[in-house]
C-alpha cells in the first residue's frame, strides 16, 4: 500500500482548535473566600419558572424508552485548589485549598421510571459550555446505550459560564430563565472542580430530595466531553485523589494540556505539556480521541496500565452528524435562534458521519464493568492522521469499525474550514466516492482522489464490491471482528450489518448485481 504523506493546511487548525477553545472559554469571575467549613450539599426542587421546564430538557419522548427526566439545584460551600510542589507531565498533581465559597447550581436528571431497569450505574456529565451555553455532548455519543443498559444520567452545570453566561446571546440559565434559575450562585471555575465533586456527593447521599428517586448506586462514572475533558484530566489528576468521590473517568476528546486548577486563563501557560493521566490512581480512566483530536493531543499519549487505556478512532470526528442530529432538537428547543452553529461554508462537505458513536457505546459498557472490578478494555493501536492511505483518503492505524475498514467513502475527522466559523472544523467530513464530482473535493489528505503524478481517484465501488451480497459479508466479517477485539457491542454489530443488508444505501451497490431486488 503506497502511503500518501500530507500537510494541508487545514491539519494546522485542527491542531490548535481545541487549544484556542479551550483557552479563550475557561475565564471567570474571581473568587471569593468564604469563611466557613465547606458542608454536605443541600438538594432542593427548583420552580417551574418561565419556560416550565429546564435548560437543556430532551425534545425526544423519553418517556418512550421507559426514563423519566428531573432537575434539582445542590448548594453548600465549594473549596478551590492551588498546586502544592511542583507538577510535572506524569499527572502526579498536588493540590492544597486556597479558598472557600458558598455555590448554588443544578443537576439534570435522565434515570430510569422502574427502579427495576437501573443497572447501578451513574454516568455523571459535565456540562461543555465551549458554546457559551451548556451542552450534553457525550449523553448524544451515547445514548443508545444508556437508555437501553438502564444507565441513569446526570448533567452538572459545573462551570460559570453555564450558570451566568458568557460571550453569548444568552446569558447562562440565570439570564434564560431568572424566576428558575435567579438564585443559583457560582463564584468561578476555581471552584467547579469542587462542586463537581459535590454533585457526585449529592448523589451518593442527598441531603433533601434524592435526586436519583431512590435508585440504588453501586458505581458513579465521571464524564467530560471537549473542553470539559480538559477539566476531566485535571480533576482526575489533582482532585479525585483528596475527594474520592468517582468510581471511574471517561475523558474524551482532551488536547495535550489539561485546564489549569486556578480556572484562570492565563494560568494555562504553566500547565505541563503534555499533561498525561497519572497511573496511581485506585479507579480506572478511559481516554478516547477522535481523528480530529490527534494533531492537538498525540504528544500526551502513554502506554496503556492496569488503570490507564487509551482509543484512537479512525474515521471519526470531535463532532459528528450523529451527534448534531441527536442534540440539534433538544439545543433549539431551549435555545431557539441562539443555539450554537458550526457555520460551516456553504457548498462545503458534509459532516462526519462516522461511528463515533458506536465506540464511545462500547467504551461506556467497558469502563462501567472495568470500575465494578471486570477486565480493563482492550489496548488500540495509535492512529495516523498524517499518513493516510491514498486509495481511500483514510487515515492509518487506529480502531477501524466497519464503516472504515470496508468503507463506502472517505471519513475524516478534518476538514477545509475557508469561510467557516470556528466550531465547523470539529464536524470533519463525509466525501461520497463519485469519481470526484463534489464542489469540496480539494486533492489532500481528506480525500483519495490526487492531481500530482501518479493521479489517484477515488475508489470505484462496483469494484470494491462486485455484488451487494459480497459487500455484505465483508460488513459482517469486520462486524464480528471488532466485536470478538472488544472495540464494538454486539447490538450495534447487528445493526451495522442490517443496514448494510437493506440496501441500496450510501455504498451505491446495486442488489441487482447479486440477483437480488432493491
Amino acid at each position: 500500500m503506497r502511503l500518501a504523506l500530507r500537510f494541508p493546511k487545514r491539519r494546522a487548525a485542527a491542531a490548535t482548535l481545541g487549544a484556542v477553545l479551550s483557552a479563550a472559554l475557561l475565564s471567570a469571575p474571581a473568587a471569593v473566600p468564604a469563611a466557613h467549613a465547606a458542608t454536605d450539599p443541600v438538594t432542593s426542587v427548583p420552580p417551574a419558572g418561565e419556560h416550565g421546564f429546564p435548560f437543556l430538557a430532551a425534545a425526544e419522548d423519553l418517556g418512550s424508552f421507559g426514563y423519566t427526566e428531573s432537575e434539582y439545584f445542590f448548594s453548600g460551600t465549594a473549596a478551590s485548589y492551588a498546586k502544592a510542589g511542583l507538577w510535572r507531565s506524569d499527572g502526579r498533581w498536588d493540590v492544597r485549598e486556597s479558598g472557600r465559597a458558598a455555590f448554588k447550581s443544578r443537576l439534570l436528571v435522565r434515570r430510569p421510571a422502574d427502579p427495576a431497569k437501573f443497572n447501578g450505574t451513574v454516568v455523571v456529565e459535565w456540562l461543555n459550555v465551549s458554546g457559551q451555553l451548556e451542552l450534553s455532548p457525550d449523553y448524544w455519543f451515547t445514548r443508545d446505550e444508556l437508555l437501553r443498559q438502564g444507565y441513569a444520567w446526570v448533567g452538572v452545570s459545573a462551570q460559570s459560564v453555564g450558570v451566568n453566561g458568557g460571550l453569548g446571546e444568552i446569558k447562562g440559565l440565570k439570564g434564560w430563565d431568572p424566576a428558575r434559575y435567579g438564585t443559583l450562585v457560582h463564584p468561578g471555575d476555581a471552584f467547579a472542580y469542587d462542586i463537581f465533586s459535590q454533585a457526585g456527593r449529592a448523589l451518593r447521599s442527598p441531603d433533601g430530595p434524592d435526586p436519583l428517586g431512590g435508585l440504588k448506586v453501586t458505581t458513579l462514572l465521571a464524564d467530560g466531553e471537549s473542553q470539559s475533558a480538559g477539566f476531566m484530566t485535571t480533576y482526575a489528576n489533582a482532585v479525585q485523589p483528596v475527594a474520592r468521590v468517582y468510581d471511574g473517568f471517561m475523558i474524551h476528546s482532551n488536547s495535550a494540556v489539561a485546564s489549569p486548577i486556578s480556572g484562570e486563563l492565563a494560568d494555562i501557560l504553566w500547565m505541563p505539556n503534555p499533561s498525561r493521566i497519572r497511573t496511581d490512581l485506585t479507579v480506572p480512566t478511559f481516554v478516547v480521541l477522535t481523528e480530529t483530536d490527534i494533531p492537538g493531543a498525540f504528544a500526551a499519549r502513554q502506554p496503556d496500565t492496569g488503570g490507564v487505556v487509551h482509543w484512537e478512532l479512525a474515521g471519526t470526528a470531535h463532532g459528528d452528524q450523529w451527534a448534531f442530529d441527536l442534540g440539534g432538537p433538544t439545543i433549539r428547543k431551549s435555545a431557539g435562534d441562539a443555539a450554537p452553529k458550526p457555520d460551516c461554508a456553504a457548498g462545503s462537505a458534509p459532516f462526519n458521519d462516522g461511528p463515533g458513536h458506536y465506540s464511545m457505546n462500547a467504551a461506556l459498557r467497558l469502563l462501567a464493568g472495568w470500575a465494578r472490578g471486570g477486565a480493563a478494555p482492550p489496548s488500540g493501536p495509535e492512529l495516523n492522521t498524517v499518513l493516510r492511505d491514498p486509495r481511500t483518503g483514510l487515515a492509518t492505524g487506529g480502531i477501524r469499525l466497519p464503516d472504515v475498514a470496508v468503507p463506502t467513502r472517505t471519513l475524516s475527522g478534518e476538514r477545509d474550514t475557508s469561510g467557516s466559523g470556528i466550531f465547523c472544523g470539529l464536524y470533519g467530513a463525509s466525501d461520497p466516492w463519485n469519481g470526484d464530482a463534489d464542489p469540496w473535493d480539494r486533492h489532500d489528505g481528506g480525500d483519495p482522489s490526487d492531481p500530482s503524478f501518479p493521479r489517484t481517484a477515488e475508489p470505484v465501488l462496483s469494484r470494491l464490491y462486485p455484488t451487494h451480497a459480497d459487500y455484505v459479508a465483508k460488513v459482517r466479517a469486520a462486524a464480528q471482528q471488532s466485536v470478538d477485539a472488544r472495540y464494538l457491542l454486539p447490538e450495534d454489530a447487528a445493526a451495522i450489518v442490517a443496514a448494510a443488508e437493506s440496501g441500496p444505501n450510501r455504498s451505491g451497490i446495486e442488489k441487482r448485481r447479486s440477483g437480488a431486488r432493491a
